[in-house]
Protein backbone atom coordinates (compact mmCIF):
# COMPACT_ATOMS: atom_id res chain seq x y z
CA UNK A 1 0.00 0.00 0.00
CA UNK A 2 2.79 2.41 0.88
CA UNK A 3 4.60 1.69 -2.37
CA UNK A 4 1.40 2.36 -4.33
CA UNK A 5 0.90 5.64 -2.51
CA UNK A 6 4.49 6.64 -3.26
CA UNK A 7 3.98 5.84 -6.94
CA UNK A 8 0.80 7.91 -7.04
CA UNK A 9 2.27 10.90 -5.17
CA UNK A 10 3.84 12.56 -8.27
CA UNK A 11 0.46 12.42 -10.01
CA UNK A 12 -1.27 13.92 -6.98
CA UNK A 13 1.38 16.63 -6.71
CA UNK A 14 0.92 17.51 -10.38
CA UNK A 15 -2.88 17.69 -9.97
CA UNK A 16 -2.49 19.94 -6.92
CA UNK A 17 -0.12 22.19 -8.87
CA UNK A 18 -2.57 22.49 -11.76
CA UNK A 19 -5.44 23.27 -9.36
CA UNK A 20 -3.32 25.90 -7.62
CA UNK A 21 -2.47 27.58 -10.92
CA UNK A 22 -6.19 27.62 -11.76
CA UNK A 23 -7.63 28.75 -8.42
CA UNK A 24 -4.98 31.06 -6.96
CA UNK A 25 -5.77 33.88 -9.45
CA UNK A 26 -9.48 33.52 -8.62
CA UNK A 27 -8.67 33.67 -4.91
CA UNK A 28 -6.58 36.81 -5.37
CA UNK A 29 -9.33 38.41 -7.46
CA UNK A 30 -11.89 37.62 -4.75
CA UNK A 31 -9.69 38.99 -1.97
CA UNK A 32 -8.97 42.25 -3.77
CA UNK A 33 -12.68 42.75 -4.53
CA UNK A 34 -13.29 43.57 -0.85
CA UNK A 35 -10.47 46.12 -0.54
CA UNK A 36 -10.09 49.84 -0.93
CA UNK A 37 -7.09 51.18 -2.82
CA UNK A 38 -5.23 51.89 0.43
CA UNK A 39 -5.84 48.35 1.67
CA UNK A 40 -4.72 46.99 -1.68
CA UNK A 41 -1.44 48.92 -1.47
CA UNK A 42 -0.79 47.64 2.04
CA UNK A 43 -1.59 43.95 1.41
CA UNK A 44 -2.44 42.65 -2.05
CA UNK A 45 -2.92 38.95 -1.28
CA UNK A 46 -4.25 38.72 2.27
CA UNK A 47 -7.60 39.55 3.81
CA UNK A 48 -7.89 43.02 5.33
CA UNK A 49 -10.69 44.42 7.44
CA UNK A 50 -13.18 45.96 7.24
CA UNK A 51 -14.49 44.23 4.13
CA UNK A 52 -15.98 46.64 1.60
CA UNK A 53 -19.08 44.94 0.20
CA UNK A 54 -20.05 48.17 -1.54
CA UNK A 55 -17.45 47.31 -4.19
CA UNK A 56 -19.68 44.45 -5.29
CA UNK A 57 -22.74 46.70 -5.51
CA UNK A 58 -20.81 49.17 -7.67
CA UNK A 59 -19.32 46.40 -9.79
CA UNK A 60 -22.77 44.84 -10.34
CA UNK A 61 -24.27 48.17 -11.41
CA UNK A 62 -21.51 48.50 -13.99
CA UNK A 63 -21.54 44.99 -15.46
CA UNK A 64 -25.19 43.93 -15.17
CA UNK A 65 -26.21 45.37 -18.56
CA UNK A 66 -23.13 43.84 -20.18
CA UNK A 67 -24.01 40.44 -18.70
CA UNK A 68 -27.60 40.58 -19.95
CA UNK A 69 -26.43 41.67 -23.43
CA UNK A 70 -23.90 38.85 -23.54
CA UNK A 71 -26.39 36.20 -22.44
CA UNK A 72 -28.87 37.36 -25.09
CA UNK A 73 -26.23 37.38 -27.85
CA UNK A 74 -24.69 34.04 -26.82
CA UNK A 75 -27.97 32.11 -26.50
CA UNK A 76 -29.32 33.57 -29.75
CA UNK A 77 -26.10 32.86 -31.65
CA UNK A 78 -25.84 29.28 -30.41
CA UNK A 79 -29.51 28.51 -31.13
CA UNK A 80 -29.48 29.98 -34.64
CA UNK A 81 -26.10 28.47 -35.43
CA UNK A 82 -27.31 24.90 -34.98
CA UNK A 83 -30.42 25.60 -37.05
CA UNK A 84 -28.01 25.95 -40.00
CA UNK A 85 -25.14 23.73 -38.88
CA UNK A 86 -27.03 20.45 -38.42
CA UNK A 87 -28.76 20.52 -41.86
CA UNK A 88 -25.48 21.55 -43.53
CA UNK A 89 -23.55 18.75 -41.82
CA UNK A 90 -26.31 16.30 -42.78
CA UNK A 91 -26.05 17.41 -46.42
CA UNK A 92 -22.27 16.97 -46.56
CA UNK A 93 -22.46 13.60 -44.80
CA UNK A 94 -25.36 11.95 -46.68
CA UNK A 95 -25.38 13.44 -50.19
CA UNK A 96 -22.82 13.24 -52.97
CA UNK A 97 -22.77 15.63 -55.91
CA UNK A 98 -20.27 16.47 -58.68
CA UNK A 99 -17.05 17.94 -57.27
CA UNK A 100 -18.31 17.18 -53.78
CA UNK A 101 -14.81 16.76 -52.33
CA UNK A 102 -13.51 19.90 -54.02
CA UNK A 103 -16.33 21.94 -52.53
CA UNK A 104 -15.79 20.36 -49.11
CA UNK A 105 -12.03 21.08 -49.02
CA UNK A 106 -12.63 24.61 -50.22
CA UNK A 107 -15.07 24.98 -47.34
CA UNK A 108 -12.43 23.71 -44.90
CA UNK A 109 -10.02 26.42 -46.01
CA UNK A 110 -12.25 28.82 -44.08
CA UNK A 111 -10.99 27.16 -40.89
CA UNK A 112 -7.54 28.59 -41.61
CA UNK A 113 -8.75 32.17 -41.86
CA UNK A 114 -8.63 34.07 -38.55
CA UNK A 115 -11.47 36.45 -37.76
CA UNK A 116 -9.05 39.34 -37.33
CA UNK A 117 -7.96 39.04 -40.97
CA UNK A 118 -11.57 39.58 -42.07
CA UNK A 119 -12.43 42.50 -39.82
CA UNK A 120 -12.52 45.17 -42.54
CA UNK A 121 -14.71 43.16 -44.98
CA UNK A 122 -16.99 42.12 -42.11
CA UNK A 123 -17.30 45.73 -40.96
CA UNK A 124 -18.21 46.88 -44.47
CA UNK A 125 -20.84 44.13 -44.86
CA UNK A 126 -22.43 44.92 -41.49
CA UNK A 127 -22.39 48.62 -42.35
CA UNK A 128 -24.17 48.06 -45.68
CA UNK A 129 -26.78 45.98 -43.89
CA UNK A 130 -27.37 48.92 -41.50
CA UNK A 131 -26.65 46.69 -38.52
CA UNK A 132 -23.81 48.64 -36.96
CA UNK A 133 -24.25 49.38 -33.26
CA UNK A 134 -26.83 46.61 -32.76
CA UNK A 135 -26.83 43.29 -30.94
CA UNK A 136 -28.14 41.60 -34.09
CA UNK A 137 -24.78 42.26 -35.75
CA UNK A 138 -23.04 40.35 -32.95
CA UNK A 139 -25.59 37.53 -33.19
CA UNK A 140 -25.01 37.20 -36.94
CA UNK A 141 -21.25 37.16 -36.45
CA UNK A 142 -21.57 34.60 -33.66
CA UNK A 143 -23.57 32.35 -35.97
CA UNK A 144 -21.16 32.73 -38.89
CA UNK A 145 -17.92 32.30 -36.96
CA UNK A 146 -18.99 29.01 -35.38
CA UNK A 147 -20.27 27.37 -38.56
CA UNK A 148 -17.14 25.84 -40.09
CA UNK A 149 -15.77 23.89 -37.13
CA UNK A 150 -19.26 22.74 -36.12
CA UNK A 151 -20.07 21.44 -39.60
CA UNK A 152 -16.68 19.73 -39.79
CA UNK A 153 -17.17 17.89 -36.47
CA UNK A 154 -20.85 17.04 -36.97
CA UNK A 155 -20.25 15.68 -40.47
CA UNK A 156 -17.93 13.03 -39.03
CA UNK A 157 -20.55 11.97 -36.49
CA UNK A 158 -23.37 11.81 -39.00
CA UNK A 159 -21.26 9.71 -41.37
CA UNK A 160 -20.80 7.16 -38.56
CA UNK A 161 -24.55 6.73 -38.08
CA UNK A 162 -25.58 3.40 -39.67
CA UNK A 163 -27.14 3.76 -43.10
CA UNK A 164 -29.83 1.25 -42.12
CA UNK A 165 -31.41 3.81 -39.84
CA UNK A 166 -31.78 6.30 -42.68
CA UNK A 167 -33.12 3.61 -44.99
CA UNK A 168 -35.71 2.60 -42.40
CA UNK A 169 -36.72 6.24 -41.96
CA UNK A 170 -37.16 6.64 -45.72
CA UNK A 171 -39.35 3.54 -45.84
CA UNK A 172 -41.50 5.09 -43.10
CA UNK A 173 -41.85 8.21 -45.23
CA UNK A 174 -39.41 10.49 -43.40
CA UNK A 175 -37.79 13.15 -45.55
CA UNK A 176 -34.48 14.88 -44.84
CA UNK A 177 -35.94 17.07 -42.09
CA UNK A 178 -37.62 14.06 -40.50
CA UNK A 179 -34.35 12.13 -40.57
CA UNK A 180 -32.52 15.06 -39.00
CA UNK A 181 -35.11 15.40 -36.24
CA UNK A 182 -35.57 11.71 -35.45
CA UNK A 183 -32.11 10.28 -36.13
CA UNK A 184 -29.34 12.87 -36.38
CA UNK A 185 -30.23 15.09 -33.41
CA UNK A 186 -30.89 12.26 -30.89
CA UNK A 187 -27.76 10.33 -31.86
CA UNK A 188 -25.51 13.41 -32.02
CA UNK A 189 -26.87 15.05 -28.87
CA UNK A 190 -23.65 14.68 -26.87
CA UNK A 191 -21.37 16.28 -29.45
CA UNK A 192 -23.97 18.98 -30.21
CA UNK A 193 -24.01 19.84 -26.50
CA UNK A 194 -20.22 20.04 -26.42
CA UNK A 195 -20.08 22.28 -29.49
CA UNK A 196 -22.84 24.48 -28.06
CA UNK A 197 -20.87 24.94 -24.82
CA UNK A 198 -17.70 25.81 -26.71
CA UNK A 199 -19.50 28.31 -28.93
CA UNK A 200 -21.27 29.88 -25.94
CA UNK A 201 -17.92 30.41 -24.21
CA UNK A 202 -16.39 31.80 -27.42
CA UNK A 203 -19.21 34.33 -27.85
CA UNK A 204 -19.07 35.19 -24.15
CA UNK A 205 -15.33 35.94 -24.34
CA UNK A 206 -15.42 37.74 -27.70
CA UNK A 207 -13.70 41.11 -27.37
CA UNK A 208 -12.72 42.31 -30.84
CA UNK A 209 -16.06 42.22 -32.68
CA UNK A 210 -18.05 44.13 -30.00
CA UNK A 211 -15.35 46.79 -29.88
CA UNK A 212 -15.44 47.17 -33.68
CA UNK A 213 -19.20 46.91 -34.32
CA UNK A 214 -20.71 48.54 -31.21
CA UNK A 215 -20.53 52.23 -30.37
CA UNK A 216 -23.23 52.59 -27.70
CA UNK A 217 -21.92 51.69 -24.25
CA UNK A 218 -25.29 50.22 -23.21
CA UNK A 219 -25.06 47.63 -26.04
CA UNK A 220 -21.56 46.37 -25.30
CA UNK A 221 -21.06 42.76 -24.32
CA UNK A 222 -19.12 41.67 -21.28
CA UNK A 223 -15.59 41.26 -22.61
CA UNK A 224 -15.63 44.73 -24.17
CA UNK A 225 -17.62 46.33 -21.34
CA UNK A 226 -15.16 45.23 -18.67
CA UNK A 227 -12.67 47.67 -20.14
CA UNK A 228 -14.89 50.41 -18.66
CA UNK A 229 -13.92 49.21 -15.18
CA UNK A 230 -10.35 50.25 -15.86
CA UNK A 231 -10.31 53.91 -14.86
CA UNK A 232 -8.62 56.39 -17.15
CA UNK A 233 -6.59 58.05 -14.39
CA UNK A 234 -7.23 56.10 -11.17
CA UNK A 235 -7.71 52.34 -10.93
CA UNK A 236 -10.26 51.39 -8.28
CA UNK A 237 -8.93 47.90 -7.71
CA UNK A 238 -11.69 46.70 -5.41
CA UNK A 239 -14.48 47.68 -7.81
CA UNK A 240 -12.57 46.29 -10.78
CA UNK A 241 -12.01 42.91 -9.16
CA UNK A 242 -15.62 42.79 -7.93
CA UNK A 243 -16.84 43.35 -11.48
CA UNK A 244 -14.46 40.70 -12.83
CA UNK A 245 -15.57 38.22 -10.16
CA UNK A 246 -19.27 38.79 -10.90
CA UNK A 247 -18.56 38.38 -14.61
CA UNK A 248 -16.88 35.02 -14.05
CA UNK A 249 -19.76 33.53 -12.03
CA UNK A 250 -21.98 32.63 -15.05
CA UNK A 251 -19.15 30.72 -16.74
CA UNK A 252 -18.37 28.87 -13.52
CA UNK A 253 -22.04 27.86 -13.22
CA UNK A 254 -22.14 26.77 -16.85
CA UNK A 255 -19.08 24.62 -16.30
CA UNK A 256 -20.52 23.04 -13.14
CA UNK A 257 -23.91 22.17 -14.64
CA UNK A 258 -22.72 21.15 -18.12
CA UNK A 259 -19.49 19.35 -17.24
CA UNK A 260 -21.11 15.92 -17.68
CA UNK A 261 -22.40 16.81 -21.14
CA UNK A 262 -19.01 18.23 -22.11
CA UNK A 263 -17.10 15.13 -20.95
CA UNK A 264 -19.67 12.86 -22.59
CA UNK A 265 -19.24 14.63 -25.90
CA UNK A 266 -15.46 14.43 -25.73
CA UNK A 267 -15.51 10.77 -24.76
CA UNK A 268 -17.92 9.88 -27.56
CA UNK A 269 -15.63 11.66 -29.98
CA UNK A 270 -12.69 9.64 -28.70
CA UNK A 271 -14.63 6.40 -29.15
CA UNK A 272 -15.63 7.28 -32.70
CA UNK A 273 -12.03 8.11 -33.49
Amino acid sequence: MKNEKLKESPKHAFIILVLALAFVPMYVMLVISFKTNSQFMQNQFGWTFPLHFENWAIGWNIVKNYIFNTIFVAISAVSLSFCFTIPAAYFFARYRMPFHNVFWYFFLILMLMPTVANLIPLFMIIKRLNLLNSLFALIIMGVVVGQVIQIYVLRQFIEDIPQDLFDAAEIDGAGPLGQIWNIVIPMSGSIVSTLAILQFIAVWNDFILPMVLIRDDSLLTLAAGLVKLDGEYVKLWGQMMAGYTISSIPLVLIFIFTMRLFVKGLSSGAIKG
